[in-house]
C-alpha cells in the first residue's frame, strides 16, 4: 500500500520542494542583512505605495513567524513579519512591494486573483480530505472512494495552478514600482533575486502537486 512513497511521482516533489524552501531562506538570509539605499522599512515602503496607487482601505500590519507575509484580501489587510516590517534591507522592501501587489491586484479586480480567492473553500477541502480519502480508497480496495479523494485533491491543485499567475503579476507589479524611485539602479537585480527566489517555491508546490495528482490516477488505473 505504501509503496507509492518511492513512486518518482512522490519522491522528486518533496526534493523539489525542499529545494526550493532552501533556494529562498537563502536569499532571505543574504538580503535582509543588505541596507537599502532608501532606508525605508517594509511598512513604510507598503504604506508608501498604497498612497501612491490611492489605496486607502488596506491597512499594513506585523505578525509573526519568519517567511509569514501575505496579503489578506477578506481583511484587506497587508501582513508583514516582523523582521521585514521593521527592517531597512532589500529583502524586507522587496517582499513589502511584492504583497502590496496583491493589494493593487485586489483594488482592480485582477481576475485570476479573485478567482483564486473564490474557490479557496474547495482547495482547503481537497487539501485535508483529498490524501486521507485516497489512502482509505487504496487500504480498501475502493475505487470509488479513491475517485472522490482524487476529485477533491483536483480541487488543490488547481489552487496551486491559479497561484502562479497571481504571485508572477504581483512580483511584476512590485518590481515596476520599486524601480521607480525605490530602488537605486544596482539595487534593482537583487531585489528580483529575492522575489525570483520566493517564486520558485510557488512553481515548486504546483509541479509537486500536479505530479502528485498524476501518480494517484496512475494508481487508481493500475488497480481496475
Amino acid at each position: 500500500m505504501f509503496s507509492f512513497l518511492f513512486n518518482p511521482f512522490f519522491i522528486v516533489p518533496m526534493i523539489l520542494v525542499a529545494w526550493a524552501q532552501m533556494r529562498v531562506r537563502s536569499a532571505f538570509k543574504k538580503y535582509s542583512q543588505v541596507a537599502s539605499a532608501a532606508q525605508l522599512s517594509g511598512a513604510e515602503t507598503a504604506r508608501r505605495i498604497l498612497h501612491q496607487q490611492r489605496i486607502y482601505d488596506v491597512s499594513v500590519e506585523e505578525t509573526g513567524g519568519m517567511l509569514s507575509d501575505h496579503y489578506d484580501p477578506r481583511a484587506k489587510a497587508v501582513r508583514l513579519s516582523s523582521d521585514n516590517f521593521h527592517g531597512h534591507h532589500l529583502a524586507g522592501l522587496a517582499v513589502a512591494a511584492h504583497e502590496v501587489g496583491h493589494a493593487i491586484q485586489h483594488a482592480h479586480g485582477y481576475v485570476p486573483l479573485n478567482f483564486r480567492h473564490a474557490i479557496l473553500p474547495v482547495a482547503n477541502l481537497g487539501s485535508s480530505l483529498g490524501f486521507p480519502l485516497i489512502l482509505a480508497g487504496m487500504f480498501f480496495g475502493a475505487t470509488g472512494l479513491m475517485n472522490i479523494g482524487i476529485m477533491f485533491f483536483a480541487g488543490a491543485v488547481l489552487f496551486q495552478l491559479v497561484t502562479l499567475p497571481v504571485e508572477f503579476n504581483a512580483s511584476s507589479r512590485a518590481m515596476a514600482i520599486l524601480s521607480q524611485g525605490y530602488l537605486a539602479n544596482d539595487e534593482v537585480r537583487s531585489a528580483r533575486r529575492v522575489l525570483n527566489a520566493a517564486a520558485m517555491t510557488y512553481v515548486a508546490a504546483a509541479a509537486t502537486a500536479v505530479l502528485q495528482l498524476v501518480g494517484f490516477l496512475l494508481m487508481r488505473g493500475s488497480d481496475e
